[in-house]
């Protein structure tokens, strides 16, 4: 089996999974599971309906070369789970900082996955980032709680656009500052 490498991104352990750079054979399972409106609609970029290509942009867009994100897949296959639990990523921005995001396929919701896979992404901090950020919709308390449990501080209220609600959704803002 030929293994795709994606440069300049680490494959990060956790407790049950591993994060690991984006393949070209998640887009089976990340269509599956961004086809999902709840998904969709706790994200700012997940289209709902997804239209046909939008899996494989995303894939082309996580390993190219120039990208302003890393993502990996929440891989559970090695420890007896799904291939593809959901998806993390750090989006770089200026001055040492990154932005954060998640999601997790509806399936395996409520189990501490995101909890687990935000804490292992800041102990392995890929960005040597001194500030990291993430925001979550307001209407999404579980997601502001990972936060939090996390030792991500609030900061503010704000608003994004989220394509699948085709609406400008309120927001909290959080920050963690690395050590």
């Amino acid at each position: 089996m030929k293994i795709e490498a994606i440069p300049y991104q680490p494959v990060i352990p956790a407790g049950r999974f591993t994060l690991r750079p984006v393949r070209n054979s998640d887009a089976g399972l990340l269509r599956l599971h961004t086809s999902d409106r709840r998904v969709a609609e706790a994200t700012r970029s997940i289209p709902h309906p997804l239209p046909p290509g939008a899996t494989e942009a995303f894939i082309a867009r996580a390993q190219a070369d120039g990208r302003e994100e890393d993502v990996w897949i929440l891989d559970g296959a090695a420890q007896g789970s799904a291939e593809v639990l959901g998806v993390i990523g750090l989006r770089r921005m200026d001055r040492a900082q990154s932005q954060i995001g998640y999601w997790i396929a509806p399936a395996f919701w409520n189990g501490g996955l995101a909890s687990e896979a935000v804490e292992a992404l800041l102990e392995a901090d890929p960005h040597e980032a001194r500030t990291i950020f993430a925001e979550v919709f307001q209407d999404n308390t579980v997601s502001a709680r990972v936060l939090t449990n996390c030792g991500f501080e609030y900061l503010g209220d704000a608003e994004a656009y989220s394509v699948a609600r085709a609406a400008t959704v309120p927001t909290w803002t959080y920050l963690r500052r690395m050590a």
